[in-house]
């Protein structure tokens, strides 16, 4: 049977963005309020992401933005899009998202990365000398799993070491990626899988049929379950919500530049900003960004389903007006509501 866009599990990345003449405060209150409105829309999850050394995203104390979030809203889950586990000791983030859990109880996902979430000097600070790369990750990742469930492998955990809180909570671990490392992994694992298609598009089907062809059924998933990354910006027309994408177009131009700033206002020209090189990597990076009225991206939502056989989109809008934001995930609700 098709999986059509009306089934299909819709959620929220949020970077907490902070735009140009504006605060981290009110980036954390725009997100508060975003929260709000998406429980009230009906979305099922709410993630916040962890960057650093970029002033214009404020998620970096993932953690505690998630407990903001949380604390401020009643149903719809929260978590991490994702917790970069090699940037911490497995211990703590054990304790932390244990700390969530007994709070927050039922409503609190770790999803967890391998990669830094920032430039190498960021990573350097972050990590003070500890292996980097990530070739660590599965090691990282069964200590972590220790800390949480006593039935779970205990090979990788210090002897006499245990977190509290943490041990024998429920929490939903997901393995995230842009390549075939963590596809393989979760698929070894039986975890939940999210690709960062909405900023690393290439690998995203081949890394699917990896982790779906090599699931192994676990005590936390019975079958694989695929997450992929989507960016959505949505208006009245199709005219209006190009407009308001190109904000996101020159936050992706000033990352391929090596640059990082504050998200900057959208503008009526993009051609007057980039050479054309530069828009073909823009545009290949953001292969998975639509932005559109409701037809539009009815349509190319379809298409994307049907290329991936996702069982839940996670949506990303970066959008420099919170109102135009606010507005752009209510009119996904309505489109995709048929």
């Amino acid at each position: 049977m098709r999986r059509t866009i009306e089934n299909v599990t819709l959620s929220i990345l949020d970077l907490a963005p902070v735009t140009a003449g504006s605060t981290p405060s009110v980036s954390f209150r725009n997100s508060l309020d975003l929260a709000r409105n998406a429980e009230r829309l009906g979305y099922h999850r709410y993630w916040l992401a962890e960057h650093h050394n970029m002033p214009g995203i404020a998620s970096s104390a993932t953690s505690v933005a998630i407990g903001y979030i949380a604390a401020g809203t009643t149903k719809i889950r929260v978590g991490s899009g994702g917790i970069m586990l090699p940037n911490h000791a497995p211990l703590m983030i054990a304790e932390q998202f244990g700390t969530l859990e007994s709070m927050y109880p039922g409503r609190i996902d770790l999803g967890l990365g391998r990669a830094p979430g920032s430039d190498q000097p960021a990573a350097r600070a972050i990590r003070r000398g500890l292996g980097s790369g990530g070739h660590d990750f599965p090691e990282l990742l069964g200590e972590l799993r220790a800390y949480l469930d006593p039935n779970a492998p205990q090979d990788y955990r210090p002897a006499g070491v245990r977190a509290f809180p943490g041990e024998g909570l429920d929490i939903p671990i997901w393995l995230l990626g842009s390549s075939d490392f963590s596809a393989r992994l979760a698929a070894e694992l039986g975890l939940p899988f999210g690709f960062a298609s909405h900023f690393a598009p290439d690998y995203l089907l081949p890394a699917l049929d990896l982790y779906r062809n090599g699931f192994k059924p676990s005590g936390q998933l019975v079958k694989p379950y695929a997450m992929v990354g989507v960016n959505i910006v949505m208006a009245e027309t199709d005219e209006e919500a190009r407009y308001l994408a190109t904000s996101h177009e020159q936050q992706f131009l000033n990352i391929i530049r090596g640059r990082t700033g504050m998200l900057q206002p959208p503008v009526a020209d993009m051609d007057a900003l980039w050479t054309t090189q530069e828009k073909a990597i823009v545009r290949r990076q953001l292969n998975y960004t639509i932005a559109g009225g409701r037809e539009t991206v009815r349509a190319r939502l379809q298409e994307i389903v049907d290329e991936t056989q996702a069982d839940e989109l996670i949506v990303a809008s970066t959008v420099y007006d919170h109102a135009a934001r606010v507005r752009s995930y209510e009119l996904l609700k309505e489109a995709v509501s048929g």
